[in-house]
């Protein structure tokens, strides 16, 4: 069963993501991350090459004909066929259609209240549905 971490009062989701990525890759993990846009995806998309000067972090789209071959997996789509099943983070608004096809998921929540209140439904739609969950509350800087 999946086993799902919640991050909340995270201020930048992206940069976020960024270090969670970095720490999977750290550990030689293969993980997917689910944008909720298309705006977000190209923000995210960026920021993978620029946040760090001493990280590598190689990434493609997840339809991308390097994929089976790359670590990290960019999308927006909730009905994703990936190859790679052992991480998934989730920056949309609304539990991926697949996420129990991965080993473990982490739900990143923002600071704002819209992003709070839909994090709360999400929580309690994987609870209702017997995963494990866990809660981590981010520091906010």
């Amino acid at each position: 069963m999946t086993r799902i971490d919640f991050h909340s009062n995270v201020p930048d989701k992206i940069l976020y993501a960024c270090r969670l990525a970095r720490k999977a890759r750290n550990a030689n993990f293969q993980l997917v991350i689910l944008a909720k846009d298309s705006a977000q995806l190209a923000a995210l998309d960026e920021a993978l090459w620029t946040f760090s000067e001493h990280d590598f972090l190689p990434h493609v789209m997840i339809d991308d004909a390097l994929a089976a071959q790359t670590p990290i997996l960019l999308t927006t789509e909730q009905a994703m066929e990936s190859p790679h099943h052992q991480i998934l983070i989730n920056l949309s608004d609304t539990p991926p259609e697949h996420f129990a096809r991965f080993e473990r998921m982490f739900e990143v929540v923002a600071a704002d209240d819209g992003d709070k209140a839909s994090g709360r439904e999400r929580y309690s739609y994987y609870k209702q549905r017997g995963y494990p969950l866990t809660h981590f509350v981010a520091e906010s800087s």
